[in-house]
């Protein structure tokens, strides 16, 4: 029976096809090297159809109904046909291609849960030129307490009557991006109002944003200056939330950020995304910050200097070199880093304890060389003398002091992060710059309020406990006083602090917080508290 003869016009459509059918099997199959599919087995899977038209004598002619039929169903076998191959070839050719080469998606561990939406709100929309970076905050924050059981009371002592304190922390934030790798972050600060009893009696302290010394002028003052620039070391790259500290809307995967200028040393170290911000989370000293961590600072927790830090895809590791104050609380740096001086590191693993789950790891180390004096040596020679020891009298001389911490924190749900931190440093050298603590572990949670239908809030809950080492616990005892502590003698006891808030979202970029702090033990004194510090922030994003 012969053959049933296509026109010559029937017969282009139905080349055309195959066409479409090559074209389709190597540029969509044949082009991708992991994937064992190239020309040759492009042909060996259109040889059927190259077969079927090679018998087909395209002289005859056949009526339009016949061709009709035919013609449709060849356009069905097409389209069929070729997902139906890259189907067989490649499972993952059907999904849009990753930025990164396949042997990193192979390498990546189980994805985990997504981020809350939590973004922040603001007052007013924000350049849309992401050259340049212009935002602001000011942060608000009344806390009182009423009277507690205090026998005795010295002159670095939290009050035991009843007073009540309001500060407030105003930021101004600017950058400009210069390049692809570089940009310029000035950031203008003023930070005023009250603190209870100016900030002393407790080494966790219920009020970050305080000034430790009223005596400071109120006027705004320059908090960061600092120069960015990025070293790419990888050809991929990943999206950057692009933020008052980066600018860049993407970064290399793999690259080395360098940053020198004055700067706060929280800024990028010991960061915790929920128990780290006085703006919207806790407000404790001991549990935004590692409390055993005396980071180089002056009294507004500011320093000068370097960092230096290396991002790969799963880790991180982090230097710094900065300027130590002249003396503890001070608000004037040493200016000469060949004898004072602070060097930090940190080590970063973004991988969680539970499997699936997103969670990270941070190894914190740190030592300082001030003029910082020694509890033991003050506490014979106060004996000697028969006075009270006094940590600021000696010569001066540099020591040494050094610590460690941990910081973790891990995804227990796709709302609920649990955080943990743990510090510890020597302890025979003066507390100099942050706290006086030498031992701290803090231990908290941090909840979305995506979790009720009220993504903006945020509420959390944390427990911390501090101690000081021996030495300094009869420094205080004999009547010293350091520059946060003392109350003439110590009934010596671990600082338990527990504190809890709820913000919520009031309006575009107004933050309302509730919060209270239950205060055992403070300035490590049994004879004295407990304390109850309720709370009220307001905040606003512009």
């Amino acid at each position: 029976m012969s053959q049933p003869r296509l026109s010559d016009k029937q017969a282009g459509v139905h080349l055309t096809i195959v066409k479409l059918l090559w074209y389709s099997e190597v540029n969509d199959i044949g082009h991708d090297p992991n994937v064992g599919i190239g020309r040759k087995s492009c042909q060996a899977r259109l040889l059927p159809w190259l077969t079927l038209f090679g018998r087909m004598n395209f002289q005859n002619k056949l009526a339009p109904l016949g061709a009709l039929s035919r013609l449709l169903g060849l356009l069905a076998v097409a389209a069929l046909t070729g997902p139906l191959f890259a189907q067989q070839s490649d499972p993952q050719l059907s999904a849009p291609e990753p930025t990164m080469p396949r042997a990193d998606v192979a390498a990546l561990p189980d994805p985990p849960d997504p981020p809350a939406d939590d973004s922040t709100e603001s007052m007013f929309p924000h350049f849309k030129d992401t050259r340049f970076w212009l935002t602001g905050q000011a942060n608000f924050i009344f806390q009182t307490h009423p009277d507690f059981h205090a026998p005795y009371s010295g002159p670095h002592s939290l009050s035991p009557r009843y007073e009540k304190a309001t500060s407030r922390l105003m930021t101004l934030y600017t950058g400009v991006r210069l390049n692809n790798s570089s940009e310029v972050l000035v950031d203008i600060e003023e930070a005023g109002g009250a603190a209870l009893s100016t900030g002393l009696g407790l080494a966790g302290d219920t009020d970050l944003d305080i000034v430790r010394n009223p005596l400071l002028s109120k006027a705004p003052y320059v908090g960061r200056a600092m120069v960015h620039h990025v070293f790419a070391l990888s050809q991929d790259r990943v999206e950057n939330q692009r933020n008052p500290f980066s600018l860049f809307e993407e970064l290399p995967r793999r690259r080395l950020e360098v940053r020198f200028g004055k700067f706060s040393m929280p800024d990028f170290f010991d960061l915790n995304s929920v128990g780290s911000d006085t703006h919207f989370q806790f407000m404790n000293w001991t549990i935004d910050n590692n409390g055993a961590w005396d980071y180089a600072a002056d009294t507004r927790g500011y320093t000068v200097g370097a960092t230096a830090d290396y991002e790969d895809r799963n880790w991180g590791f982090r230097f710094a070199e900065a300027l130590m104050p002249k003396v503890a609380n001070g608000i004037d740096l040493v200016w000469k880093p060949w004898q004072a001086h602070a060097e930090n590191f940190e080590y970063e693993l973004r991988r969680g304890v539970i499997p699936a789950k997103a969670g990270v790891v941070r190894w914190l180390a740190y030592t300082n060389s001030a003029n910082m004096g020694i509890y033991r040596d003050q506490v014979i020679q106060a004996a000697e003398e028969n006075t009270m020891p006094d940590i600021t009298a000696h010569p001066w001389r540099i020591t040494r002091k050094y610590g460690f911490g941990i910081n973790m924190e891990q995804n227990l749900t796709h709302y609920l992060t649990a955080f943990a931190r743990f510090g510890w440093d020597n302890g025979k050298t003066e507390s100099f710059a942050y706290t006086e603590v030498d031992q701290t572990l803090a231990q908290g949670v941090g909840a979305s309020g995506a979790w009720w239908h009220r993504k903006q809030d945020r509420a959390g809950a944390a427990f911390v406990t501090n101690a000081i080492k021996k030495d300094h616990q009869n420094y205080l005892a004999a009547g010293g006083v350091g520059f946060l502590l003392g109350d003439g003698k110590l009934n010596y006891g671990r600082e338990n602090i527990l504190e809890s808030y709820y913000t919520v979202h009031t309006w575009r970029g107004i933050y309302l917080a509730p919060g209270v702090q239950y205060i055992v033990n403070p300035g490590y004194n049994r004879d004295r508290g407990p304390v109850v510090v309720p709370s009220f922030r307001a905040h606003i994003e512009f």
